[in-house]
């Protein structure tokens, strides 16, 4: 099992690339999917730290360097996703009712600004906040498993 944590680092980022790129596509450019696997980013982080690391300082720099790459990576796939409807935004010909974003706002584009922004910015951060939410859940049942043995 502790050879699965010590997987090569830019094998480690290939495998990582290619499942977030499948889970855009299944979500269509929605992220919920990749935010999802944001808990299993800082479930592995925190075990593949652990297994190399002994120095705990250094296993927490680790598992937050793992958060931001798992963020970024999100942020590169939206910013392809959606950065390419940014023209629209300076038409003012454009039809933003039948875009088929939902209209979370009053005005339509004002509810596609809203759109992108939540695709774009807001989708990485959710994703950062779980993979760090995670680790800690993962710390906190190896230390009551240090404690109990």
């Amino acid at each position: 099992m502790n050879k699965i944590f010590t997987i090569r680092f830019w094998i480690l980022i290939l495998i990582a690339v290619i499942i977030f790129t499948v889970l855009s596509g299944i979500g269509m450019g929605v992220p919920i999917l990749n935010i999802l696997f944001g808990f299993v980013v800082g479930w592995y982080g925190t075990k593949r730290a652990q297994a190399l690391y002994e120095d705990r300082k250094k296993i927490l720099s680790k598992i937050l360097i793992y958060s931001l790459f798992c963020a970024g990576a999100t942020l590169v796939i939206m910013l392809a996703i959606w950065g390419t409807t940014f023209p629209m935004l300076f038409d003012p010909a454009e039809d933003f009712v039948n875009f088929g974003h939902p209209m979370i706002l009053f005005d339509p584009r004002i509810s596609f600004i809203g759109w992108l922004v939540l695709m774009i910015m807001i989708s990485p951060l959710l994703q950062l906040m779980a993979s760090i939410f995670s680790a800690f859940i993962t710390l906190m049942a190896a230390k009551s498993e240090t404690l109990k043995e």
